[in-house]
């Protein structure tokens, strides 16, 4: 029997367990459900809510090919002496799930949707996430709007946020629209079908390279790691691929960026408490300067972002096939981000590795439940009353937020490594080629391509940390606990 055959059912009853393993449920409760069969349509905002109407606008979403729950979409104008405006619209998701509510209780709880190989545990049932606060092509929805305006230089020189009415004009893909930027291709039909959309989009893509140029020099890090993607064929899990970064992907990363700061900063002005999402200063700056030092390359003593990626542009210029690998490593020495409280006028910290200070997370609400808290937060705001949650409440769901992505992150290398030990089972005692990616007292970890996965050095560990090639020879695999082990060959 193909050993890939197994791997649907296996995985998805191995990804439940993991779920309940980790304290994240992995179904609704028939009260959420029942809050969702009785919604009739998609939210439209009372008579007295001042909400502006932007259905003219040729707004499109770009996301992966599959993706159903559209979060975001945007659009931009020219405006005189090279600057551009540009529209970010999020689902506005708050307007049908409560606080307090089934719904909003289950989104709590797990915080986050969980993508594992064989079953995605969303954050909202389908209905809403897919549909009804689903930003869905060619159908009217609600939604916060982040306002830029971007400058010749990149700069944001002003911004604002405010409720209307869209429409998506187009639902695009990431692959065909980065092959048309980088004129591999011709547009995606789709959007050539949109009169004036290609346009809006170049105008896009320009403003997002102005701003992400600024954000290098202050030290924004140009990191491009692997993200391994299943490819199945029918019902039957093939492989572990790479999923690289392309250009329509940094535009999308570009835009959020900017209207996740945005956000933050609106918050801050009217002096609401916020969500913000940092990620401090690298405890482990030492193994950074002692990996640039294996590349001849050398780091100041004291933690610089600048010089970091200063660094890093050089590397991808003198060694384009080894960059995912370093920027691999860095990562995992840069540690994890997470969620603090922000009270107005006290300081906290901020985004190392996008070198921003003002930063919250406000773009996927259908995805994320502290983006949905934000929106909560925003809409306070333009309605000029109190936060909804007190500082004691948001400090515990900041907390408990943090706990549950990690926890999340956990099931989806769980399950994912459990696929890549079914791929794995038939070649126990062959060599592969690894990189480190983990050292410390738990343990020490490699990673490999073809699958691309990552597993446990559990023979001749000693002394190897994190950077460092090194050829190993695979020993067992455990599919049920995800186990992948390796032995250090001499």
């Amino acid at each position: 029997m193909d050993v890939t055959g197994a791997a649907i059912p296996t995985l998805r009853a191995l990804a439940r367990e993991a779920m309940r393993a980790r304290h994240l449920l992995a179904d609704f409760s028939a009260a959420a459900l029942g809050q969702v069969q009785a919604i009739e349509a998609a939210a439209t905002a009372p008579p007295e809510e001042p909400v502006r109407d932007l259905r003219s606008l040729l707004w499109a979403s770009i996301d992966n090919d599959d993706s159903r729950d559209l979060d975001q979409l945007s659009a931009a104008d020219a405006l005189p002496d090279g600057r551009t405006r540009l529209f970010v619209a999020v689902a506005d998701v708050d307007a049908l799930v409560q606080p307090g509510s089934p719904v909003d209780e289950h989104a709590r709880i797990n915080t986050t949707s969980v993508y594992t190989v064989a079953q995605i545990f969303t954050l909202l049932p389908e209905r809403l996430s897919t549909d009804l606060t689903s930003l869905v092509e060619h159908q009217e929805r609600l939604a916060i709007i982040v306002e830029m305006t971007v400058g010749p230089d990149g700069l944001v020189t002003g911004s604002d946020l405010y409720r209307a009415r869209v429409v998506n004009r187009a639902k695009l893909a990431y692959d065909g629209v980065a092959a048309w930027l980088e004129g591999r291709a011709e547009p995606p039909q789709r959007l050539s079908a949109v009169a004036g959309l290609a346009q809006g989009l170049r105008l896009q893509d320009e403003a997002a390279q102005r701003m992400r140029r600024v954000r290098h020099l202050h030290g924004a890090l140009a990191l491009a790691t692997l993200e391994a993607r299943p490819v199945f064929a029918g019902e039957l899990l093939r492989d572990l691929r790479p999923d690289e970064k392309n250009r329509a992907k940094e535009l999308i990363e570009d835009l959020m960026i900017a209207a996740n700061t945005a956000t933050a900063r609106f918050l801050a002005a009217r002096g609401l408490p916020a969500l913000r999402r940092v990620l401090r200063t690298p405890q482990r700056w030492s193994r950074i300067v002692s990996l640039a030092a294996t590349l001849h390359e050398s780091l100041p003593a004291a933690p610089d972002a600048r010089a970091l990626n200063e660094l890093l542009m050089r590397r991808r210029q003198a060694d384009p096939q080894g960059f995912a690998d370093l920027c691999l490593s860095i990562v995992k020495l840069l540690g994890r981000g997470e969620y603090v409280l922000e009270l107005p006028g006290d300081p906290v910290p901020g985004h190392f590795a996008l070198a921003v200070q003002d930063y919250t997370h406000a773009t996927a609400p259908n995805r994320r439940f502290p983006d949905l808290l934000t929106q909560r937060l925003i809409k306070a705001a333009l309605r000029a009353r109190p936060s909804p949650y007190d500082a004691s409440q948001l400090r515990s769901l900041a907390g408990h937020c943090t706990l549950q992505e990690d926890n999340a992150a956990k099931v989806e290398r769980q399950v994912r490594k459990s696929a890549a030990a079914l791929l794995l089972a038939a070649r126990i005692g062959e060599r592969f080629e690894a990189i480190v990616t983990g050292a410390s007292a738990k343990g020490t970890w490699v990673r490999i391509s073809a699958p691309t996965t990552e597993g446990r050095v559990v023979r001749g560990f000693e002394g190897l940390d994190v950077g460092e090639r090194v050829a190993v020879r695979l020993v067992h695999t455990d599919v049920s606990r995800g186990f992948i082990d390796f032995e250090r060959i001499a």
